[in-house]
């Protein structure tokens, strides 16, 4: 009835796209059961809508994607006009109607005010005239087409035009059982945790307003705790953005998410924070945690070549992939396709197929304050946003430990408007510029944590002017190392010769510092602490003046010992805490 709609044992691949609309069917069951016998009782789930989510083929050598077709059918396996229930099968045109306006809309609103809005054709695809329910059939956009794939592997657009669906499938639905909708929040922001009393905490955060839906308006707040390396719990309602907890335990990490909820559902979750009281220690350390990027791979656009250049950046995922297969190898736009063996343009190594790639956890914070609390310091967290929009307030602060991660300026898959994830924004020098004034203590790593700063910038730019006078160092070169092997050069915090690994390669619990930075002193006070053992260049800096500054270009979380990161973090602490 299902998997065998053809009922030849040669037939295996047209089971395939036609066993889908039937499967619905089972799934709902009598009087809407698979079209060879209506009538069997399935399962009685009540299905309400069957989508198909495909790519489709085609390319454009312009600016212009492909864009988005939307296939439906009025008419069922039986050529009938009308559902088991009577009701007109020309709901699927309103359907597919609807789902393609909003997808269309909101990407033409966020990425690209010229994307194709295909035609909405009236098509007997299997899976837009078997199902029994409102079915569509959606060709999102073309994976033979290097723009629209620049969209397809970006994070942030696959969660936008997945919120688009689920926004078009939900209007569908209101319309049709004629109910009032509303849209789930989006994730909160501007989180930041702080002790509070003897053996507290405050959570702080702020709602995030989603300018393409005026309904999508938090009304209450959900707060999950994780303590030490256990599971999370199932939350603690809360109407207002901010909650205290007590009773913390004396040297547990504890972490925080939240998420926002209204009539709609429940957000995404914000990034999480985590905090540690460790038994006599006072002056907490501050983790800033600046590392938000997610992001798809570097392009490789010259001439005939296009394609994704891993080899320069990998991009970030959130929080990770499956969908990597391996590194693009044929870049030749005019390259054909002659069997699968041999695809042509686009062509990719297959050594990643079966695997897991890590990216962006947004969970930094406890593993940065792991290795604080085994130097036996405690430690609070906040998000960036919080730092630069005055939520915090640093003064009460000695020493930050900034992550900056693979943080770098990036453009989406078109240019629009303003780049995101600005390593150092004016806002957070700003801030930085006068913690460090009143003789504050920094340690900051990340790969770009000089890219960022000095490429594409003249010389008198505001940008490497702070790198210079208040950073105290000078870029020398991004790609600075292969292998990720380090050597300690002086002994004001390592030991001479001390060696530390981090992770440039692939490995499955950690993503892939591809391209680290080289940063040398700019100061006579500065001294470079560590260097890649490859090429001798300089990859950390310290500084001892008025104020303290230890700075990797690379980022801390990626050396791949536990052991070393501890040691790493428990010498840069005791380096802070002597005299200038």
């Amino acid at each position: 009835l299902v998997y065998n709609v053809t009922e030849d044992p040669q037939g295996d691949y047209k089971d395939d796209y036609r066993s889908r609309g039937e499967w619905v069917n089972y799934l709902r069951g009598a009087p809407f059961g698979p079209n060879k016998q209506r009538d069997a009782k399935g399962l009685g789930i009540p299905i309400d809508l069957s989508l198909a989510f495909h790519t489709d083929a085609g390319s454009s050598p312009g600016d212009t994607t492909i864009g988005t077709l939307m296939i439906v059918s009025i008419t069922d396996a039986d050529s009938a006009e009308v559902f088991p229930d009577s009701v007109s099968r020309l709901a699927n045109r309103d359907f597919g109607d609807i789902l393609q306006t909003q997808i269309v809309d909101d990407i033409r609103a966020k990425y690209d005010p010229v994307w194709r809005r295909r035609a909405l054709w009236n098509r007997r695809y299997s899976e837009a005239f078997r199902p029994n329910v409102p079915a569509a059939l959606l060709e999102l956009l073309s994976h033979h087409n290097f723009l629209d794939m620049k969209f397809a592997l970006d994070p942030r657009f696959r969660f936008d035009v997945s919120r688009s669906i689920y926004k078009g499938m939900l209007k569908f639905l209101a319309t049709e059982y004629r109910h009032e909708y509303v849209i789930q929040p989006l994730p909160v922001t501007h989180f930041c945790a702080e002790f509070s009393g003897e053996n507290g905490v405050n959570l702080r955060w702020r709602t995030q307003a989603d300018s393409l839906e005026p309904t999508a308006v938090a009304e209450k707040f959900m707060v999950y705790t994780r303590i030490a390396g256990s599971g999370w719990d199932n939350g603690v309602p809360v109407d207002q953005p901010n909650i205290d907890f007590a009773n913390l335990q004396p040297g547990v990490i504890y972490s925080y998410k939240v998420t926002a909820v209204n009539a709609g559902g429940e957000s995404f979750p914000s990034e999480i924070l985590s905090v540690c009281r460790v038994a006599n220690a006072n002056n907490p350390v501050l983790i800033i945690n600046g590392f938000d990027r997610t992001s798809a791979p570097a392009t490789l656009e010259s001439g005939e070549l296009r394609g994704f250049a891993n080899f320069w950046d990998q991009g970030v995922p959130d929080r990770y992939d499956l969908n990597f297969i391996g590194d693009q190898y044929d870049f030749d736009d005019g390259s054909d396709w002659l069997d699968d063996d041999s695809p042509g343009h686009g062509a990719s190594h297959a050594d990643f197929e079966t695997k897991i790639i890590p990216g962006n956890t947004h969970d930094f914070p406890y593993l940065h304050g792991q290795a604080v609390r085994a130097a036996g310091y405690s430690f609070v967290s906040a998000s960036d946003e919080a730092v630069m929009d005055s939520l915090m307030d640093l003064s009460k602060y000695r020493v930050i430990d900034l992550i900056l991660g693979e943080e770098k300026s990036t453009e989406g898959p078109k240019p629009r408007a303003q780049k995101q994830f600005v390593t150092f924004p004016s806002p957070l020098q700003k801030a930085l510029t006068a913690f460090l004034q009143k003789g504050g203590r920094l340690f900051a790593s990340g790969a770009y944590i000089g890219t960022d700063l000095f490429v594409g910038k003249a010389k008198d730019h505001p940008d490497r002017k702070f790198a210079r006078e208040t950073l105290k160092f000078n870029w020398r070169t991004n790609y600075a190392a292969k292998t990720g092997k380090l050597i300690s050069v002086d002994s004001t915090v390592f030991s001479f010769g001390e060696t530390f690994q981090f992770n440039t390669g692939y490995h499955r619990l950690i993503y892939t510092a591809e391209s680290p930075d080289a940063i040398e002193p700019n100061d006579s006070l500065a001294i470079t602490l560590l260097r890649y053992a490859e090429n001798n260049t300089s990859a950390a800096v310290a500084y001892a003046g008025d104020y303290k500054l230890v700075l990797f270009g690379f980022p801390f979380e990626t050396v791949l010992n536990e052991k070393k990161r501890t040691l790493i973090m428990q010498k840069v602490l005791e380096f802070f805490q002597t005299s200038p």
